[in-house]
């Protein structure tokens, strides 16, 4: 059973938006499209344009609207997108002829675009390309038989919850929304509200208004979200600083893209939001392991879903298998059913929930020649409260530094409490010992995060590097922190 898409213009069903697809699919056969790049806001039409790239056998490339002009051309190109889809005043920025084309009742243009063919996996059909830490996007090669089974595989955990109505808070043009929201959503019969995300208070990759978040909540009574851990984090500041809940609507609350730690799941829960962390990764199609109600581990990001496998090399990395992607773009195809190392370092405890403790990469080896994962570190600072954002640096030096940003009314002397907290939980290697206030939050609108919130670790560095008595460093990527004022 399919849902009804709901957006700005009404309602689509299933079977409008079968039309819909049918008209959609056959305008790109007819046009010869090979690569069709989206670069859409969150709508129906965006889904319309997605399963009609499925059904014309058109490989599908969605842009998130947040990437810079330069990532957008560096996936256009490295893709060989031979069409873009877009909004009129989009389109007519490229320079080049643009077709009318509605799709579920949105007007929209369809831009052909001067690409040569790129060498894609067998089966590809949708590329997907990650933030990174740096200004050039990965592309992951995902296949649609792959991204259906991650889809039936949280229509099956999720189904028993009885979710009749998903809001997108994130973009449409990320797997995280595309697959594990709406797909999802879509699969087990539910509704689906598609609007432009300036409605609901989030404008680029970092910019969030949680009153206004708060407002289409209340409005659209949904059953499930998925938030990013920052977004979550403001409406639950928002809505306690108010004395308020949420609505009681919702059932389900994913939160992952990043780590979102122990407190602020408990402060979350609190306010009537039903929060649970997750774990994946645009190489498996989004999520692998999730809590959920009635088997939820707070600490951990959950048990594998029943598509994913996950177990534990001997240094700690973990690694995934079960329909994985297919190859990154320039480089050579892989068996999506082979064991993929994730870079990140883990546990499994005793009844299988899963607990990250960090990049296996961002291992800081101090002057003394011990091993720290700044994750662990980072995530004891955030326990103790009044510490909303963390990053420890310290490689080669003979103690660890913190940079932090603060809750809204955390003085010094509550970030120096948290970090004396922290430090009695720690062994001495792992203790912070000196520490100063963040010029900016660490967003990707600031340059000290990515998109979904990881910190650039270097571009921290190079901004701090004077006040904490550190080498510089060299980042890829020019930072140019805005002036802040330090709550």
């Amino acid at each position: 059973m399919s849902g009804t898409l709901i957006g700005p213009r009404g309602p689509l069903d299933a079977a409008a938006r079968a039309q819909a697809t049918e008209a959609a699919a056959a305008t790109l056969r007819g046009q010869g499209v090979r690569v069709l790049a989206t670069l859409l806001d969150n709508d129906p039409a965006w889904r319309v344009a997605d399963l009609a790239a499925l059904q014309a056998g058109v490989v599908h490339v969605p842009l998130p609207g947040f990437f810079s002009p330069a990532q957008i051309r560096h996936a256009l190109q490295a893709s060989g997108a031979d069409a873009l889809l877009a909004a009129p005043d989009t389109a007519g920025q490229l320079g080049l002829p643009a077709q009318p084309l509605a799709l579920a009742g949105a007007p929209l243009a369809l831009v052909r675009l001067p690409a040569l063919p790129v060498a894609l996996p067998p089966a590809t059909a949708k590329v997907t390309f990650t933030s990174g830490t740096t200004g050039a996007p990965k592309g992951v090669c995902l296949t649609a038989a792959g991204l259906a089974t991650v889809q039936d595989s949280l229509r099956q955990a999720l189904g028993a919850l009885g979710i009749a109505r998903h809001l997108c808070a994130l973009p449409l043009a990320v797997l995280l929304e595309d697959v594990a929201g709406a797909g999802a959503a879509l699969a087990h019969g539910a509704e689906v509200v598609a609007l432009p995300l300036s409605s609901l208070g989030l404008r680029g990759s970092s910019s969030f208004d949680p009153a206004a978040f708060d407002a289409a909540v209340r409005r659209w009574q949904p059953g499930s979200l998925i938030l990013l851990p920052q977004m979550l984090a403001a409406w639950a500041a928002w809505l306690g600083a108010r004395g308020e809940r949420a609505p009681a609507s919702l059932r389900f609350v994913a939160a992952g893209g990043a780590a979102v730690g122990a407190p602020l799941l408990a402060a979350a829960h609190a306010l009537g939001i039903p929060a649970f962390e997750g774990y994946g990764l645009s190489e498996g199609g989004s999520v692998q392991t999730l809590n959920l109600p009635g088997a939820d581990r707070p600490g951990s990001v959950g048990r594998p879903l029943p598509h994913a496998r996950v177990r534990l090399a001997a240094d700690g990395e973990i690694e995934v298998a079960g329909t994985l992607f297919a190859g990154y773009l320039g480089q050579p195809a892989r068996d999506p059913q082979a064991w993929w190392p994730t870079g990140d370092l883990g546990r499994l405890d005793a009844d299988g929930y899963l607990h990250v403790a960090g990049r296996k990469r961002h291992v800081l080896a101090t002057a003394y020649g011990r091993k720290v994962s700044p994750e662990w570190v980072e995530g004891a600072l955030l326990a103790g409260g009044g510490i909303a954002q963390a990053v420890v640096l310290g490689e080669g030096q003979p103690a660890l530094s913190a940079v932090l940003w603060a809750w809204p009314g955390a003085d010094d002397a509550r970030l120096q409490a948290a970090v004396e907290a922290a430090n009695a939980a720690l062994p001495d290697y792992a203790r912070v010992a000196r520490w100063v206030r963040a010029a900016a939050p660490l967003s990707a609108e600031s340059g000290l995060a990515t998109a979904n919130g990881r910190p650039r670790r270097d571009a921290v560095l190079h901004v701090h590097a004077a006040a904490l008595g550190l080498p510089p460093a060299t980042v890829p990527d020019p930072v140019s922190v805005p002036s802040v004022e330090t709550p």
